[in-house]
């Protein structure tokens, strides 16, 4: 059987989690990184010299890492016509961009509040450095509620990779104890998502 090697509370561990669920298809997760270790034996750095999560092995051994690559295999050989990553050329180029998007601009400044309230303990949070992300993270979020406009997910009416993948954040923005603007289009994205079992199973959990 198809094996993912990641801990739950990983966000990246998430996203594949929930694709998995929308595909209908079986795996088996393996708890690794963070307190269950794991990504630093020789047999996980075989298959990701990285040492991070998520990792996933085919049943012939086959592994793959990176987050984001391992949606668009998973579509790619197991739902090639699915509109979760669709086929058309500009549609499927669309989807990249937020795919790109969340991992080269949002991350960041979400990383920097997640960790300020939720893994790092009082003495090591900076909160100067929290204040600075959640404004440059409010301008980032006002981008997503305009596309949001007039349409139920980024790239339109279905469900796809840019909604997936950036739907971890989606959900700690909306649950972290920080002061947010008001932005209605990216409220009513959220509680859609809600509506997602493999949304509210692996991804709406609580904050660890």
């Amino acid at each position: 059987m198809r094996k993912l090697w990641g801990r739950t509370s990983s966000s990246n561990v998430m996203k594949v989690l929930w694709l998995l669920e929308e595909l209908g298809l079986s795996y088996e997760r393996i708890d690794a990184g963070g307190a269950f270790g794991r990504t630093k034996e020789p047999e996980y750095r075989a298959m990701n010299p990285m040492g991070l999560v998520p990792t996933l092995q085919e049943e012939d051994g086959w592994a793959l890492w990176e987050s984001n690559t391992i949606c668009r295999y998973l579509c790619n050989a197991e739902a090639p016509e699915s509109p979760i990553y669709p086929r058309d050329a500009r549609q499927r180029a669309a989807v990249e961009t937020w795919m790109d998007w969340t991992l080269g601009h949002l991350t960041a400044p979400m990383v920097t509040i997640f960790f300020t309230h939720v893994r790092l303990p009082e003495p090591e949070r900076d909160w100067k450095a929290e204040a600075k992300a959640r404004d440059e993270a409010g301008k980032l979020w006002a981008i997503v509620d305009r596309k949001l406009e007039g349409q139920r997910f980024l790239c339109g009416n279905d469900l796809t990779l840019a909604d997936i993948t950036l739907g971890c954040w989606v959900h700690r923005w909306h649950v972290l104890p920080i002061e947010r603007p008001s932005l209605p289009n990216l409220r009513r994205h959220y509680d859609t998502l809600l509506t997602r079992p493999g949304f509210t199973r692996h991804v709406a959990l609580p904050l660890a």
